[in-house]
């Protein structure tokens, strides 16, 4: 794939979840949020710059360290010679994941009225993030907050979807759209009510719901050891595009 389409959907994805503090250094991000998950609080790269890749290196450690966070680069496939550099500066992949993606225009369902039945949208969280919160999300009420002005921050067009079952929510995921494009993350179902078709419900609720709005393609990202998301991903028709990692400096 090539590197100007990678870098778009970097930027992309990044703006649908965003960092609570930005900083902009020579074609790279920098992101912090109080070292909350690794997506808003890693470096990742929109441009080659100018500057030497190891001054900046060392500026990003820096910066990082000066906000008590460990310096974490988001590498996708474009981004070979800094990994390699990484690498010889003792830093260690984590955390495997794909980006993929689905045409809209493409995606036919052949119930939509039946995948829509029991699923409740609304552009703004109420009474989302309590299931999300005791599915999947973080349990300390610090975390919490910062997930809810993570959320807060983003200036694309939201969109928060619950599936109801038996009378409660039984699954959560929200989209963040922006020309065209729609995210989809935070996608959790109840521990309890897994296997039971709910996660592909969900998915196809907001697929229908993405395309009723406008949006012509939806995209996500899945870590590649999440076989059970990634099988039902593909089940849907949503293909990879590239993958991406994060480097971190071993400690040891």
């Amino acid at each position: 794939m090539e590197k100007v389409q990678i870098r778009f959907f970097e930027k992309a994805a990044n703006d649908g979840f965003k960092g609570l503090e930005i900083k902009q250094y020579d074609g790279w991000e920098l992101r912090f949020s109080e070292g909350y998950t690794r997506r808003v609080n890693s470096v990742s790269v929109y441009e080659d710059g100018e500057l030497d890749v190891d001054e900046k290196i060392a500026y990003c450690e820096n910066e990082y360290k000066s906000h008590g966070l460990p310096c974490i680069f988001k590498i996708t496939d474009a981004d070979k010679e800094l990994a390699e550099k990484l690498h010889k500066r003792g830093y260690i992949i984590t955390a495997p994941t794909d980006l993929m993606i689905l045409k809209l225009d493409e995606y036919h369902s052949d119930n939509p009225e039946k995948v829509l039945e029991n699923v409740i949208f609304s552009a703004e969280p109420d009474a989302w993030y309590e299931p999300y919160f005791e599915f999947e999300g973080p349990k300390d009420a610090k975390n919490q907050e910062l997930c809810k002005r993570i959320n807060n921050s983003v200036t694309f067009d939201k969109l928060f979807v619950k599936v109801m079952h038996d009378g409660s929510t039984a699954a959560v995921a929200s989209t963040a759209t922006n020309e065209g494009y729609s995210l989809l993350h935070n996608v959790v179902v109840n521990e309890s009510l897994r296997g039971i078709g709910l996660g592909e419900k969900l998915c196809k609720a907001t697929i229908e719901k993405s395309k009723e709005l406008g949006a012509k393609y939806l995209y996500l990202q899945v870590m590649q050891e999440n076989k059970t998301a990634l099988n039902l991903y593909k089940k849907i028709g949503v293909v990879k595009l590239y993958e991406y990692c994060y480097l971190k400096k071993d400690c040891k």
